[in-house]
């Protein structure tokens, strides 16, 4: 049976609110949960972005399911740091972590005042870096001189085992550059045959995980409505999405966003039984699981509605 998580949106929500969230949703049978690393939101309208590492060990000790972070590391995080922060929470909770690495966003790595570098230059630091990572979880002091630099480190408190790393892909070609090095995939949801792509090109190890959005409300036109609000960045095609600078500039990017490419973006009904019927159709292409993120900001009604007739209709 798939695993089912909740996704915890620290762009739309303060810390403390997502924390209580979290462990609503594990009392309502949500089996895991996970958060991307932002240190901006995707509008200014979402107006949050806590830290997520910090929210992480609190959460973490607050409930009892498998968690798991989308981050990047290279540029807003040195990766003996990201290595460092990996293995704290790993030791804190051990065998309930993982931590997928991806080429990131300039919405969150341009505060540092460096060069935004282009998409295979990304990629290729993306991998020096998980070659570091990888090495200072099994306790081996590192030094490397790439697009990188690393002297001498060392990560000094690790978990017995080093967490899970998977691979954070949203393209055919991305899903296949990570089967060369992640213990598993995960990407956000997509047309059908494009989310078989992904799985074709990834012939790696591992779980394969989905990240998907959804909007749902009494209504249908305040499903549509919630999603444009606080998700219109979601029909942004690549590179757009990697590439635009601020909060201000994706809003300006999304102003006109029509409502069929909302729908495309994110799935939006009233109806609970097509909700459990798109999860099960995007389960059932071979994902292990699925974590769902309901774009609004009020997450208490979705939680239980989702608990009352979306996840038994799963199981």
């Amino acid at each position: 049976m798939a695993t089912v998580g909740y996704h915890a949106a620290h762009e739309q929500l303060p810390p403390s609110r997502l924390l209580a969230h979290v462990q609503l949703a594990e009392a309502a049978g949500f089996d895991a949960a996970m958060c991307s690393d932002h240190l901006s939101p995707w509008s200014v309208r979402q107006g949050e972005s806590g830290h997520a590492w910090v929210w992480l060990g609190a959460a973490m000790q607050a409930t009892t399911v498998p968690f798991g972070v989308v981050t990047a590391p290279g540029q807003r995080y040195h990766p003996a740091v990201h290595a460092q922060a990996i293995a704290s929470v790993a030791e804190l909770a051990p065998g309930r972590f993982w931590a997928a690495l991806g080429s990131g966003e300039h919405l969150n790595e341009h505060v540092t005042g460096d060069r935004w570098p282009s998409k295979p230059e990304r990629v290729d630091r993306l991998l020096e870096c998980v070659e570091v990572i990888r090495r200072l979880l099994a306790g081996e002091e590192v030094s490397h001189d790439g697009l990188v630099k690393v002297d001498e480190a060392r990560v000094w408190s690790r978990p017995a085992e080093p967490p899970p790393l998977y691979g954070a892909a949203v393209s055919p070609e991305s899903a296949a550059t990570a089967a060369t090095w992640a213990d598993g995939l995960i990407t956000v949801n997509q047309p059908l045959d494009v989310l078989r792509e992904v799985l074709a090109r990834y012939d790696g190890r591992g779980p394969r995980l989905l990240q998907i959005h959804v909007s749902w409300a009494d209504a249908d036109d305040e499903a549509l409505a919630i999603a444009r609000d606080q998700a219109a960045a979601n029909t942004l095609p690549p590179p757009l999405p990697w590439d635009l600078k601020t909060p201000a500039h994706v809003d300006a990017a999304t102003e006109s966003v029509s409502d069929e490419d909302l729908r495309e973006a994110v799935l939006v009904s009233a109806d609970l039984g097509q909700h459990a019927a798109w999860l099960a159709e995007r389960i059932d292409l071979g994902f292990d699981a699925v974590y769902v993120h309901h774009v609004g900001k009020d997450q208490v009604p979705f939680i239980d509605a989702f608990a009352a007739k979306v996840l038994p209709e799963l199981r």
